[in-house]
């Protein structure tokens, strides 16, 4: 059975995996987590709850039915967009070809799949198939929280604040509402802690630049306890600063 996720920011479904657990392209080279990894949103908050979990669960087993594609492809009849992975990775190759085989079934859905595992060579290989399609864009997610910008058609990165320089074009989500109203960031710094949390920050609203292949790049800016952590450990932040 298809189990798909329908996440507060993000204007579609989803099809996903659990953090971490299929995320083969967190690890360094040094054996720990890459930066961007240690402060993974996916790992925190309502990612931990049950019924959060499980759809996650099912899906590692699921996948690998042998109609799992063609019900994939039956289940985007009507998606205009679509998001893989909004927690996971694509942690086998014959998922990644599986995935291919949907995209391409369903030209009238615009895919978006950020993924590490472009530094595995048989994956990129279906990666840039992946991008050969005018209906996908695969971004390839850098390890860092300082802004690098890794070699790629489509990539992104991570920005410690909404105003680190950066040639990235920073998603604007971390100050848009519930309603779709993109705020200034004086009006945001103004807002009191629960006036925050009313305002419901953390949205989409009408920009898709993450399905924009004539986006390059697009930069994430940091969020949560976990992340701040990783930039305060990194001096990008104050020790002082509170998440």
């Amino acid at each position: 059975m298809i189990k798909l996720s329908n996440t507060g920011k993000m204007p579609c479904r989803s099809w996903s995996l659990q953090a971490i657990d299929t995320c083969p392209a967190s690890v360094g080279d040094d054996g720990e987590l890459v930066d961007a990894c240690k402060g993974c949103y996916a790992t925190t908050g309502n990612y931990n709850f049950p019924n959060v979990k499980a759809p996650r669960i099912h899906n590692k087993e699921d996948w690998q039915r042998e109609d799992w594609s063609a019900d994939m492809i039956a289940e985007l009849d009507n998606d205009r967009y679509f998001r893989w992975f909004d927690s996971g990775d694509v942690y086998h190759i014959k998922l990644a070809e599986k995935i291919l085989e949907v995209c391409k079934a369903t030209p009238w859905t615009r895919h978006w799949l950020p993924t590490r595992m472009h530094k595995f060579k048989k994956f990129r290989k279906v990666i840039d198939e992946l991008n050969k399609l005018d209906n996908v864009v695969s971004r390839l997610s850098s390890d860092g929280v300082n802004g690098e910008i890794i070699d790629g058609v489509n990539t992104s990165t991570i920005i410690p604040y909404a105003d680190t320089p950066t040639k990235a074009s920073v998603c604007e989500a971390y100050k848009t509402d519930k309603t779709g109203k993109i705020w200034k960031d004086l009006e945001v710094e103004k807002l009191t802690a629960k006036e925050k949390v009313t305002a419901s920050f953390g949205r989409c609203g009408s920009c898709r630049k993450c399905w924009a292949k004539d986006v390059p790049v697009v930069a994430y800016v940091a969020h949560g306890v976990r992340m701040k952590k990783v930039l305060r450990e990194n001096n990008l932040i104050s020790a002082l600063q509170v998440a």
